[in-house]
């Protein structure tokens, strides 16, 4: 009997991780699908490449390299931001934490992974678009920076939380002989507990470059949505929020939509990059 719910179970599990794969397979094929109707219009190199998004114009006229610029640069300044805290609070929480006071802080975190995107938007754009206007006089607070400080904050919490899990074990493991050698905590930290984390500090930073170049609402809310090159205190317009803001107003079957449907492949495209480029990076490293 025990046999039979062990086959059951594990044809269970192959059935779902078949219908997983067969899902997302669905999903780059229907987008690929979409956008080819659009590549044979316009060549997908001059898509990339050119400077200018302009639905009402010709063919030419839809190109997306400042947007595919604002999407990198908006993340890269989130998680030039949030990594280094994201680390650090992990660090704290592992080794000069107690268990009560860890347990509460954790908690605030994954309530923090839980908020809307939109409520994020909502705060960046009352505080942080709004402290840029006031204490540096800038006519608009919307800028890459601005979107960068924000989508930080939403990433934070998945870096804390997939660092700290691999720190407290390192740290559980090593404690008691480090403190029997009389090493101190700080060089603990420094040449044991960092370096034997790289992997979850990899894993932490592709996951929230991931999720930063995907986030929709709320850079969308204080980026300025401006389809030209970014700057850090400019405005710039992320793939995402290209898309959330004009696929309502496409026609269906216009080279406009398939321009969009085209943008959400090379955004695709961008992310698979950067996970093959992670990895080589780690197995360099050998971690």
């Amino acid at each position: 009997m025990l046999n039979i719910g062990e086959k059951l179970f594990k044809w269970i599990i192959k059935l779902l991780t078949f219908l997983s794969i067969l899902l997302l397979a669905f999903i780059v094929i229907f987008i690929f699908n979409e956008s080819f109707v659009f590549f044979k219009e316009v060549p997908i190199w001059k898509f990339i490449m050119g400077r200018s998004w302009n639905p009402l114009g010709p063919a030419e006229n839809l190109s997306i390299f400042p947007i595919i610029l604002g999407t990198i640069y908006v993340s890269i300044v989130g998680i030039c931001i949030s990594l280094p805290l994201g680390v650090g609070i992990a660090v704290i929480l592992s080794t000069y934490t107690k268990d009560r006071v860890k347990s509460f802080i954790r908690g605030v975190i994954d309530v923090l992974a839980g908020i809307p995107s939109v409520v994020y938007g909502f705060i960046g754009l009352l505080v942080v678009v709004k402290f840029f206007e006031v204490r540096f006089s800038f006519a608009a607070g919307e800028s890459v920076l601005a979107g960068g400080i924000v989508l930080s904050v939403m990433v934070l919490p998945f870096i804390v939380s997939t660092c700290a899990e691999s720190m407290d074990k390192i740290y559980e493991e090593y404690s008691q002989a480090s403190q029997a050698l009389g090493v101190s905590k700080s060089y603990m930290i420094r040449n044991i507990i960092l370096p034997a984390s790289k992997r979850s500090i990899i894993a932490s930073l592709v996951l929230a470059l991931g999720r930063g170049m995907g986030e929709t609402m709320a850079t969308m809310m204080v980026i300025g949505n401006a389809p030209i090159m970014p700057k850090l205190f400019g405005k710039t317009q992320t793939i995402p929020s290209l898309i959330a803001l004009e696929m309502g107003m496409a026609e269906v079957g216009s080279l406009h939509y398939h321009g969009l449907f085209a943008a959400g492949f090379v955004l695709m495209i961008m992310l698979l990059l950067v996970n093959v480029l992670i990895y080589f990076i780690k197995a360099k490293m050998d971690i």
